[in-house]
């Protein structure tokens, strides 16, 4: 489901009805709740822009189980939680209404938390739900609170981040850290901006965009799909990895990734020494790069690591990874 199906009805602040039949063929068979942090009060329905909850948290309590509820997100002002969003639901969608295309660089409807009140969580959100979907969302998180190193913890099944920007401005000098921990099993993630190119990774810390390491407890990453995403960063020292795993077991079967930007900034104070690798060659699963473009990174995926590149050999004024002349 894409926010583009949504167009008709959200244009005006229209109510969408379970059932209805909306622009681009989609048709919402759950319930739709509506979630504006400006003028909703938990206290209210959640049913209509003008009932709307004021936190994602009270429509994500709201929505049914396997219901293919949706949640539609003002893009106004930032949504503010304090505490982990924990979505163990299933079948349940969650939409930014800011109805741009493109990637998600700077998606406006945003989803920010500074420390956490809780001091367990690890992360601004924790999925483990199966066919989540997440569309047009910024995931920002400034946490310094010890056990809050990632954006993103990803462990539920099929789940689809569609358009979204993932920004942890914190634990930039922790090599455990990250924008997204994906232990995610069949994820997709397109067209999501990952990372920022504005604040400094520390020397000496790997402080990966997307760290696959198996770390949720029954989960790790498995036949993930990757495409047309940016991984962006600012290193201060070789050691930066964008994509990182630090065991040998990972990843099972497949990651792919398709038309990926790795990207340090030529503001960074060095170059990583690759864009992909990992703690020791991968035994249960393949990397396969497909037509990957790796800029101011010394190569794009460490040697030996069971790592796959496809894509055309570049020299000066031609098409592939980027060199300079």
């Amino acid at each position: 489901m894409l926010v583009r199906d949504f167009l008709p009805a959200l244009r005006y602040g229209a109510k969408i009805l379970p059932g209805e039949i909306l622009g681009g063929g989609a048709t919402v068979y759950g319930d739709v709740w509506y979630v504006n942090p400006t003028t909703g009060d938990d206290n209210s329905t959640g049913k209509t822009p003008d009932e709307a909850f004021a936190s994602v948290a009270a429509a994500n309590s709201a929505m049914t189980n396997n219901n293919q509820d949706v949640v539609l997100m003002s893009a106004y002002a930032a949504h503010t939680p304090t505490s982990m969003l924990t979505i163990t639901k299933n079948r349940s969608h969650f939409v930014g209404t800011d109805l741009r295309g493109g990637i998600g660089m700077g998606a406006r409807t945003r989803l920010t938390m500074g420390d956490s009140t809780v001091a367990a969580d690890i992360a601004l959100m924790q999925n483990t739900g199966v066919g989540n979907t997440f569309e047009g969302i910024k995931f920002d998180s400034s946490s310094t609170v010890a056990a809050s190193v990632y954006g993103i913890a990803e462990g539920g099944e099929y789940s689809v981040y569609q358009r979204c920007e993932m920004y942890k401005s914190t634990d930039l000098d922790e090599t455990g850290a990250a924008e997204i921990l994906n232990n995610g099993d069949s994820a997709q993630w397109l067209d999501c901006y990952i990372g920022s190119t504005a604040n400094i990774v520390a020397d000496g810390a790997i402080r990966a965009n997307m760290l696959l390491t198996a770390t949720l407890s029954g989960k790790k990453c498995r036949d993930n799909f990757v495409e047309n995403c940016v991984f962006a960063t600012k290193a201060g020292g070789t050691e930066h990895v964008d994509i990182y795993g630090a065991n040998a077991t990972d990843v099972e079967r497949m990651f792919y990734m398709k038309d990926c930007l790795f990207f340090n900034s030529i503001l960074a104070a060095a170059d990583p020494a690759h864009a992909v690798g990992f703690g020791a060659a991968q035994t249960e699963g393949q990397v396969i790069l497909k037509n990957c473009t790796s800029v101011l990174h010394i190569v794009m995926k460490e040697a030996s690591r069971n790592i796959y590149i496809d894509g055309a050999v570049p020299t000066h004024n031609t098409s592939g990874v980027s060199v300079t002349g």
